[in-house]
């Protein structure tokens, strides 16, 4: 019997840690395709990050809602449902690349909203239904599993670096199929993404359908349960309430700092990274790498919780990433470093655009061997056609340099890797019976993954990308606080059994 069960735990723990990296997969699409909006509205960063903003506001009407689904028809059930949902959401953000291109809604300042981007704006809403629900499940069924404390915490963290693996996966796609953003750069980029997604939810459901799962908070079928009437709620604990704050900080915190330098890498202008050619893709990149090191950090973090507690895991990732980001924030934009070859390749990235152009292999070799503008006077009438110049070609032969800037707040995914679960683990820590209704919150406060990005591109728009890291540093230094001070449990003259 205990072999038995073991086996199904097993399988249960396997089925959390691929919803988790489905939830990263889904949510980061955001804000990669956010730079196709932004520059379909003239640069406008607050527009840009909209979709991201949808997402996250979903967390906000549906995380109780989530919890209570929980109680009613199951892990599983939710699950599925929330799979089912993710792929509708994913279809009609598809849709936003076939129709409403032309058709105007309504005026908003300077800039005059068409019916794609509403429709987009649907499907990104649609998406954060899906992963409010599939976080509801993941992270408390992960912690039961782990029998809570930090055996808990170190479930969650392994589950998490498979979500920060799909982090990383997703902007770097997204980044390759954009490639150079301009005005003329549209959601079909990147439908291929979008039939992927919609692809992997659909083998998710099958899969998950034939997955046993346990289902402890479920109430059975038939079954005369009185509900519960408790003395408190998980209000009366304050260390729960300043968590509850922490996730509502943090979320804003992970996807803020990669969702800005993702803009600011894709801006070509002087207000940003200046990169003139590929910054989508360079920007991309570099942002994938900001959640492979979550990735990094997640597995340690599930290696040493066992010895280092969570609440010491904390208090130095938010200490760490405090400086970190003062650091990029007083670093001059001049002073860069050369993308790597891996990240852009001159050589093979100008011949393939010659070759799109219509040149043969044979001369794109020529050329990319004695590179001049004169060798390209030739071609004049394909590169036209292919809406480039002789100028962009050669621009595209040179590396491209990075502000020495975005090294340090690509480092930070090694401190907000720790957070999510540190901060879950030490808020639900104590609260026993009250722990189930406190997951319907946490869920409905990750709303601030949409509401923080959104102000700092407000932010930026007004004093630059740069200046609206200030709004990250206020926030970690929240989190350091709760870190010190806020998570202590002083309320254990409350009973919890």
């Amino acid at each position: 019997m205990n072999q038995q069960k073991q086996n199904t735990n097993v399988v249960a723990i396997i089925t959390m840690f691929f919803l988790f990296a489905m939830i990263s997969f889904v949510t980061n699409l955001a804000a990669p395709f956010g730079t196709i909006w932004k520059n379909q509205y003239a640069g406008s960063n607050t527009l840009g990050m909209m979709g991201n903003m949808m997402n996250f506001l979903a967390y906000f009407f549906m995380g109780i809602p989530a919890g209570n689904m929980l109680v009613r028809i199951g892990y599983k059930k939710t699950a599925l449902t929330a799979i089912a949902v993710g792929f509708l959401g994913l279809l009609i953000q598809y849709f936003s690349s076939l129709f409403g291109a032309n058709t105007e809604v309504f005026v908003m300042g300077e800039f005059t909203i068409m019916l794609n981007f509403i429709v987009y704006l649907l499907g990104a809403f649609v998406c954060g239904f899906s992963v409010c629900m599939l976080n509801t499940v993941v992270n408390p069924m992960l912690n039961m599993l782990g029998g809570g404390g930090n055996r808990g915490n170190q479930l969650i963290q392994t589950g998490g670096a498979l979500n920060s693996l799909a982090g990383t996966l997703t902007p770097l796609f997204v980044g390759v199929l954009i490639g150079t953003v301009t005005p003329d750069t549209a959601m079909s980029d990147v439908s291929p993404l979008l039939f992927i997604a919609m692809g992997v939810f659909a083998f998710t459901f099958i899969v998950i359908s034939f997955v046993s799962i346990p289902e402890p908070h479920m109430r059975k079928k038939g079954e005369n349960v009185k509900k519960e009437k408790f003395a408190h709620s998980p209000w009366s604990f304050r260390h729960l309430v300043l968590g509850v704050i922490g996730i509502f900080i943090y979320v804003g915190i992970e996807i803020g700092i990669p969702g800005t330098l993702n803009f600011y890498l894709a801006d070509a202008s002087d207000k940003g990274a200046g990169i003139l050619v590929n910054g989508a893709a360079i920007g991309g990149a570099i942002a994938a790498i900001y959640w492979l090191l979550m990735l990094v950090g997640r597995l340690t973090s599930s290696v040493i919780s066992g010895k280092v507690s969570t609440r010491s895991q904390l208090i130095t990732a938010s200490g760490v990433a405090i400086i970190f980001v003062l650091i990029a924030i007083f670093t001059p934009k001049s002073v860069g470093f050369n993308v790597p070859t891996m990240v852009y390749d001159p050589v093979e990235t100008t011949t393939g655009v010659l070759e799109e152009a219509g040149l043969t292999a044979e001369e794109a070799a020529a050329f990319v061997g004695n590179p001049s503008e004169d060798a390209l006077a030739a071609h004049a009438d394909a590169l036209q056609a292919a809406n480039l110049t002789p100028a962009a070609v050669m621009k595209s032969m040179e590396t491209p340099r990075v502000p020495l800037s975005a090294l340090f707040l690509v480092l930070c995914g090694l401190c907000t890797s720790v957070m999510w679960g540190g901060i879950f683990n030490l808020a639900v820590e104590g609260l026993g019976k009250y722990t189930a209704q406190a997951s319907g919150i946490f869920m409905m406060m990750v709303v601030g993954g949409g509401i923080f990005p959104l102000l700092q591109q407000v932010i930026s728009d007004a004093a630059g990308y740069m200046a609206s890291y200030w709004l990250i540093i206020a926030m970690l230094a929240y989190l350091l606080y709760y870190g010190l001070i806020g998570c202590k449990n002083v309320n254990k003259d409350i009973p919890v059994d």
